[in-house]
């Protein structure tokens, strides 16, 4: 196989092998009965007024019923995905001549909390650049402010998601889960090490798009936060009392105990978790614990890991999650098979081997990392610099280019704890837009920042 170059040098996995190209096990337009409806038309200029952003011109498309209306440099494709937010299609952009992803959101205004997920993430995707971390290269603006109710945004297009391939045929090699994991936690560096620090809440396999080339980036923020806001009761920096922090965050499958739990407080660690899950889900080829309630979850994965120590278990805020997890029987001894491996693979800790056991054919180091990301415990949870220096991430693991987060505005995030009406919050996206395209129509956005 021919050496791959990225981030602007060769790397290779264990043994100066590279990664063959995964392949997608069905075209994503296609899934979910979607269905390809491509019609294009001319749209009129928009007439100048004190309500013009810019005049340009636009082509509408029909996208699955879709109105899509899109800059004319923009060549509207094809039906990537498709979700309860939005759809996702590809284009050709004709004047960098480059292929990209553009998102519609649906109805980003017609509540509170969709506007403030929608800013969210197209703030946090501005302030954090980065390869592993999906790209927003634009948004476009709204002919008109006083007709704005569409945002659309444009981004990297990517082939795929780690869901499709983990569900493919294509075979995953431990040189494959190697790179895919490293990324993972390369991406997870930067969000972690920012400062403040930022934590995804909601990483899975759909959230980590890939390419052909096995190259992967981090999408999905719009639940993300700020280190910050990350405190259950008191005050945040700035003045403002911050929320109890909600327990519906990420995927329950994914799902940290301590959101599981009620616990008042969570930290990144709750990403790291997220990641064990997801190491796990490369290894088997099916989610680890695939609980159908938060009982069922927790069920599954003291099951799997053991009990809590008797102190976690007192740090559960839900009387009746408590009262389930410490009426749970202990952790069953491993069987003879396990001793095998513990003699034939020293230094492994307990529940590396119970991993091993569920995954025989897996690199042992990677069943001894999933051991110590999977840990009931938080504070005992490896963070990620802990995890990028395990030895299952030793040939790929290089730290002077792995690079930390950047210095985050507070104030960016003053919308989070403030009592904002959806139209403050469209106020507040119409800003995110002027800092790509202000060259257009300097004084009608420099009114939005003096609003």
């Amino acid at each position: 196989m021919p050496n791959r170059s990225f981030w602007g040098r060769s790397r290779q996995p264990a043994g100066g092998k590279v990664l063959e190209a995964v392949k997608e096990d069905s075209d994503r337009s296609t899934k979910a009965g979607m269905t390809k409806s491509m019609e294009s038309s001319p749209e009129a200029k928009s007439s100048s007024d004190g309500n013009e952003l810019y005049s340009r011109e636009l082509k509408r498309y029909n996208v699955m019923g879709v109105r899509f209306d899109v800059d004319a440099r923009y060549n509207v494709l094809d039906v990537v995905g498709q979700g309860a937010y939005g759809v996702v299609c590809a284009a050709h952009d004709e004047e960098k001549d480059e292929s990209v992803a553009i998102k519609k959101i649906f109805n980003p205004f017609e509540y509170v909390t969709c506007a403030k997920r929608t800013l969210r993430e197209i703030r946090l995707l501005r302030l954090l650049r980065h390869d592993n971390i999906i790209r927003l290269r634009t948004l476009l603006p709204p002919a008109r402010t006083d007709t704005f109710k569409d945002l659309y945004i444009v981004l990297d297009l990517m082939e795929t998601d780690l869901a499709s391939v983990i569900k493919s045929p294509q075979t995953l090699s431990d040189d494959h889960v190697q790179f895919f994991l490293y990324q993972v936690l390369r991406g997870l560096k930067f969000l972690h090490t920012a400062n403040p620090a930022v934590t995804h809440r909601d990483l899975k396999p759909r959230n980590l798009l890939v390419n052909s080339n096995c190259d992967l980036k981090i999408c999905d923020f719009g639940l993300a936060r700020v280190d910050f806001e990350l405190r259950g009761e008191g005050q945040r920096a700035g003045g403002g009392t911050a929320k109890v922090m909600t327990d519906y965050v990420a995927t329950r499958w994914y799902r940290a105990p301590e959101i599981i739990a009620g616990y008042v407080e969570y930290t990144k660690a709750v990403d790291m978790w997220a990641v064990g899950c997801i190491l796990a889900e490369l290894l088997g080829r099916k989610p680890l614990w695939p609980g159908s309630d938060s009982k069922q979850q927790l069920g599954l994965i003291c099951q799997c890991i053991g009990k809590p120590t008797q102190t976690t278990i007192e740090r559960i805020q839900q009387p009746e999650i408590r009262s389930f997890v410490s009426a749970l029987p202990e952790e069953n001894t491993h069987s003879f098979h396990a001793m095998q491996i513990s003699n034939r693979v020293p230094n492994l800790n307990g529940n590396s081997i119970r991993f091993h056991e569920l995954y025989p054919k897996a690199n042992p180091l990677a069943c001894d990392l999933l051991s110590r990301l999977l840990v009931f415990d938080p504070e005992v949870r490896f963070d990620v610099e802990m995890a990028l220096d395990h030895a299952y991430m030793g040939q790929l693991h290089y730290p002077e280019d792995e690079p930390r987060g950047p210095q985050i505005p507070l104030e960016a995030f003053d919308f989070e704890s403030l009592d904002l009406g959806v139209e403050e919050l469209q106020n507040e996206i119409l800003r995110e837009i002027s800092y790509y395209h202000h060259e257009n129509n300097p004084a009608a956005f420099a009114q939005l920042h003096s609003n």
